[in-house]
């Protein structure tokens, strides 16, 4: 299976990736003022308005000690009808408040001619680094990551990322993608990742976080991790259900568990259809794809999965935070070492 050309969840046509990061301060926490890691990733599943132009989608929870916002609607619907906003776990209704300011400038009809929307908004919990009481990420930050999007995601300690800690190491942000092509098809599917969950890392099969002892491996709770899988394979809700519903089996590679604190909750949606106002398709394809291909998403979806969340704890590094709290960043040269001596490069 290839990977995409820019190996990101934009390698699927039309998506695009914006953040903003917010760090300031260090020291001794002083609730409200900092020291602030935090920020806020958005994704747009296509360049017009996601409103006017629905597009498939559903949500799998594997645990459910998290939120995402419009979860509801669509999987009562089978329909994502605003983009997708990640942040950290008290700052969700300011982002949400964000949401549907950029969505009233896009559309000014929502809730006058037309009906209201349910913004999609995923969080993780980033107090050990940051001061979450705060909730340092406002309005004008989320049009701030509007404005930002673009085919490149910067993975690790960026955006909705900024303070995460992932299977013992700093994280964040990752992403990958996978490409099908032949008698299967020829179709795209990218993962984005917002990492904070607990674990024993495993790269490649490799147990490789047992290596390492504080201060090099953090050890600061069960938190959770956020999955946004995009395709432009034309998929049924059901369908991308069973996408979303993968995602375990790629945390499992990686050495989670599911620990009972952690929200693990992905959600998919497909390109390949644009849905109108009337929840009718207005563009696009709607004929499923045949099973033998399904098959071949599945393993996509699972293989890019478990690559976003290596690629948001390699590209990360050591940071501190309030109290001088630390999340190490991965010893990366010693796990190439240890993978050398297990045969894995």
């Amino acid at each position: 299976m290839e990977l995409g050309q820019q190996n990101s969840i934009t390698d699927v046509e039309g998506v695009r990736v914006g953040s903003v990061t917010l760090i300031q301060g260090e020291g001794k926490l002083t609730p409200g003022l900092g020291p602030v890691r935090t920020g806020v990733t958005v994704i747009l599943p296509h360049t017009k308005s996601v409103f006017e132009e629905k597009v498939r989608s559903a949500v799998h929870a594997q645990n459910g000690a998290g939120e995402l916002t419009g979860a509801l609607q669509v999987m009562e619907w089978g329909i994502l009808e605003t983009p997708i906003a990640l942040t950290n776990s008290l700052n969700v209704g300011l982002v949400h408040d964000g949401m549907v300011e950029y969505m009233l400038k896009e559309n000014p009809e929502i809730g006058n001619q037309a009906d209201v929307i349910l913004p999609v908004v995923g969080e993780c919990d980033d107090s050990y680094l940051n001061d979450i009481q705060g909730r340092h990420v406002k309005q004008g930050h989320v049009l701030e990551a509007f404005r930002a999007t673009s085919r490149t995601v910067t993975e690790g300690s960026v955006g909705g990322g900024t303070g995460m800690t992932a299977l013992g190491f700093k994280a964040g942000i990752g992403t990958a993608s996978r490409r099908i092509d032949g008698k299967l098809g020829d179709y795209t599917l990218g993962v984005l990742v917002n990492a904070n969950f607990s674990g024993n890392l495993h790269v490649d099969g490799v147990p490789v976080g047992r290596q390492f002892r504080n201060p090099k491996r953090n050890r600061n709770g069960d938190r959770s991790i956020i999955t946004v899988i995009a395709t432009n394979a034309p998929l049924t809700a059901p369908q991308l259900r069973q996408i979303a519903a993968r995602v375990p089996l790629a945390l499992g590679r990686v050495g989670s568990v599911s620990a009972n604190s952690s929200g693990d909750i992905s959600i998919a949606f497909s390109t390949a259809e644009k849905i109108g106002r009337s929840l009718t398709p207005i563009s696009g394809t709607h004929e499923a794809v045949p099973v033998d291909t399904l098959d071949e998403l599945f393993g996509a979806a699972v293989e890019a999965t478990e690559e976003a969340i290596l690629n948001s704890i390699f590209a990360s590094e050591t940071m501190k935070g309030r109290d001088d709290n630390v999340s190490h960043g991965l010893p990366i040269d010693e796990v190439l070492e240890v993978l050398r001596k297990k045969g894995r490069l």
